[in-house]
């Protein structure tokens, strides 16, 4: 998390309603020879406090042994900021970004929760796609859904910390902020920039 206070002032509801909307993450744990990184979906339970998450059996996290301290890092837009979107002189390049991790405990789930859970990601997603019918585990035969799910492993993050950074410009003035945000979405490097550029355009001044 970047360590300017200026770009931490989001509360803990909108850096839970921005991580279960993305619905997708860094999954990161110390390992015996350094940091283990693993890219996952996952569900948010209502209140915060639990991410759901599944991995294949041969993944390294999922072969070290849990429960273990883990951080959940969910990304959202970006962009390289040139400094003469400013307006100002004796400014420097930077970069925006929308980031939220969540840390915890992860820990190994009931085989038996398996099915269910991946019914609720496949739901979760599936509602998002227009003009279709949502995919289901029915739909497999029992057969290949038994092969597909001894290859996978369920666990939980017991979230105890949230934590984001939305650094959308708020360290600057407004003018020199919309010209940093015209900037990004007519021309910057990265991801998503039209959204971090409508983020930026909604800062709150007061």
């Amino acid at each position: 998390m970047h360590p300017n206070p200026a770009f931490r002032q989001e509360d803990t509801a909108r850096n839970l309603a921005f991580a279960r909307e993305r619905g997708f993450g860094t999954l990161c744990i110390n390992g015996p020879h350094g940091p283990q990184l693993s890219h996952v979906p996952f569900l948010l339970s209502a209140e915060g406090t639990q991410a759901e998450l599944h991995l294949v059996r041969s993944n390294p996290i999922a072969r070290m042994g849990a429960p273990a301290p883990a951080v959940l890092s969910v990304a959202g837009p970006d962009g390289y900021i040139s400094p003469d979107w400013y307006g100002l002189q004796d400014q420097v390049p930077t970069w925006n970004y929308v980031a939220v991790h969540l840390r915890g405990v992860l820990r190994p789930a009931p085989e038996a929760d398996l099915r269910a859970h991946l019914d609720r990601v496949s739901a979760h997603f599936e509602t998002m796609l227009p003009a279709k019918q949502p995919w289901h585990t029915a739909k497999m035969t029992p057969q290949m859904l038994a092969r597909m799910m001894r290859q996978i492993l369920l666990f939980t993050l017991e979230i105890d910390d949230i934590s984001g950074t939305w650094k959308l410009g708020q360290n600057k003035t407004q003018p020199a902020r919309l010209g940093a945000a015209d900037g990004v979405e007519a021309f910057s490097p990265g991801s998503e920039t039209a959204v971090l550029s409508a983020l930026m355009r909604g800062v709150d001044d007061s």
